[in-house]
């Protein structure tokens, strides 16, 4: 059963350290050097490689998220189940549904708005509706990912103090 754990633990590292490389070293870094790179255009091609990065990613998600909830099955169909296994359970699949808003409805939304726009989001006026959702949709974006690498976090804790 140990083995079962640590697997479990390895799948919650992977995804949470994906989400943590994610936006606190891949998005700083891929913005800071194409803007740096091309001031006026490098902060859309920047959003553009990030976006399908993400996407990427969320591939990865959806694998790792249901090796996870597999792996709660097993340990509960081997006993002893973990502790809360019902809480567990619903954090991954908060986890998960937190993602597909984001795959599903926010970066779609983002993609659209920036199709529809001639030149980067930053040009618009302020007054802009699309660059107000746009702000908005970012913004959320983040706090999804936020709380997803929250959840984790929780859950990778709980795992570790499973005796």
């Amino acid at each position: 059963m140990a083995w079962l754990r640590v697997a479990s633990l390895v799948v919650l590292a992977l995804w949470v350290g994906g989400l943590a490389i994610l936006g606190f070293v891949a998005a700083p870094a891929i913005f800071s050097t194409l803007e740096a790179h091309d001031p006026s255009a490098g902060r859309a091609l920047a959003g553009a490689v990030f976006g399908a990065v993400l996407w990427r990613f969320h591939y990865w998600m959806w694998a790792l998220g249901g090796g996870l909830l597999l792996l709660f099955l097993i340990r509960r169909l081997l006993g002893p189940a973990p502790r809360y296994l019902a809480v567990r359970m619903g954090v991954v699949v908060l986890m998960l549904a937190l993602g597909a808003v984001s795959a599903y409805y926010i970066s779609p939304r983002i993609d659209q708005i920036r199709h529809e726009t001639n030149g980067a989001i930053a040009s618009l006026t302020d007054n802009d509706p699309r660059k107000a959702e746009f702000g908005r949709l970012h913004g959320l974006s983040s706090i999804l990912m936020l709380c997803t690498l929250g959840a984790g976090i929780s859950l990778f804790w709980a795992e570790l103090n499973d005796h």
